[in-house]
């Protein structure tokens, strides 16, 4: 890509940024809620372009003053020390321009968005409850190191330990951007603790990530849900054992069911539960945008599909393999204490790849 095109597609972007900081302005937008978030979204998306933009343009700029200096001036010194200064911009102008590629692509509303993390046990019995177990560990320990919040609303626990299902919520900055890498089918490669003649065997557990929906994003009738509540099951105490405090939503012209039983509260769990059905609503639309992506991609790096191998963990050789990629690490242990940063980045990398040679950018 050119100077001139960068720099012409960063104009237009300007001029989107100037409007929409003028609309955030309008007391008719301030006073619909939903068209001003929107817009204010918009505004801190664009504002790191505006940033990059103002750099980039002086950078052209300088270059622009040091070529025509070569051209016009007899002086050999200051001829001399306007070469020097336009190698130097043009070794700051490749990374910034690879930066913009980068951030000119078109974003993923849904990245910003907090998500609904499910794992189930697959094939592999007991063992695979148990590795459901090891899933949720393992993202339990990432979303610490990220600093995100992380909230479990439902659980069904393996009768050897584990879950054979677990739904939780995590919140923080870009959680969706992240964690959507993680959709799909995850095996393991292990000597049960069931195996008593030392035999490895291969079970599997399916995580979908779901980015959550807020409440403007569906119109959502009471007149369709039905409401029951129940005693909650699992730890918690003798008051969450008692008392009708779990929550069980219908949604009946979809027939999707959603429980929540973690909080004591009867509301607590009613707001959780509202959310997670909301957002399983909403994913019923989201993935067709999902499909429609991956059907124009090769390598469909995160497109959500839940029945396909993402992943392996084997224990014998310390080993995790990325299929999708075609990564391997030999640092088990770490990844399952929630060391996904380098997995992630790749994946993310590869994508990013992907997107820019898909829109010509």
């Amino acid at each position: 890509m050119s100077d001139n095109s960068i720099l012409e597609k960063l104009e237009g972007i300007r001029l989107r940024f100037e409007e929409v900081e003028q609309q955030l302005t309008d007391p008719a937008v301030a006073s619909d809620m939903q068209r001003y978030i929107k817009l204010n979204k918009e505004y801190r998306d664009l504002e790191p372009l505006m940033e990059i933009y103002r750099e980039y343009k002086n950078i052209v700029s300088n270059i622009d003053s040091a070529r025509m200096l070569l051209t016009t001036e007899k002086d050999e010194e200051l001829r001399e020390m306007a070469r020097a200064e336009l190698d130097e911009l043009r070794e700051k102008t490749e990374p910034l321009e690879e930066k913009i590629r980068l951030l000119l692509l078109p974003s993923d509303p849904e990245d910003d968005k907090n998500a609904i993390v499910e794992i189930r046990a697959g094939t592999g019995g007991d063992e695979a409850s148990i590795f459901a177990g090891d899933l949720f560990r393992m993202y339990s320990k990432f979303c610490e190191n990220r600093k995100w919040k992380m909230e479990v609303t439902h659980f069904n626990e393996g009768t050897a330990g584990g879950y054979k299902e677990i739904v939780f919520n995590v919140s923080g900055q870009g959680v969706y951007g992240i964690m959507k890498y993680e959709s799909g089918v995850h095996r393991v490669q292990r000597v049960p603790q069931t195996e008593t003649q030392g035999r490895v065997h291969t079970s599997a557990a399916t995580v979908a990530v779901l980015p959550e929906a807020e409440e403007f994003d569906i119109d959502l009738r009471t007149d369709d849900i039905r409401r029951d509540t129940y005693c909650s099951s699992g730890p918690g105490g003798q008051s969450v054992n008692t008392t009708y405090s779990a929550i069980r939503l219908t949604h009946i012209p979809s027939g999707i069911v959603v429980t929540c039983q973690d909080q004591k509260s009867q509301l607590k769990n009613l707001d959780k539960a509202m959310t997670e059905l909301r957002t399983r609503l909403y994913n019923l639309e989201y993935q067709k945008y999902i499909d429609e992506i991956a059907s124009k991609r090769k390598t469909m790096v995160s497109t959500g599909d839940r029945s396909a191998k993402i992943r392996t963990y084997n224990y014998q050789q310390g080993r995790v393999t990325d299929h999708r990629i075609n990564l391997t690490l030999y640092n088990l242990t770490a990844i399952l204490d929630g060391d996904l940063d380098e997995i992630l980045d790749k994946l993310q990398m590869a994508e990013n790849a992907e997107r820019l040679k898909a829109n010509n950018i």
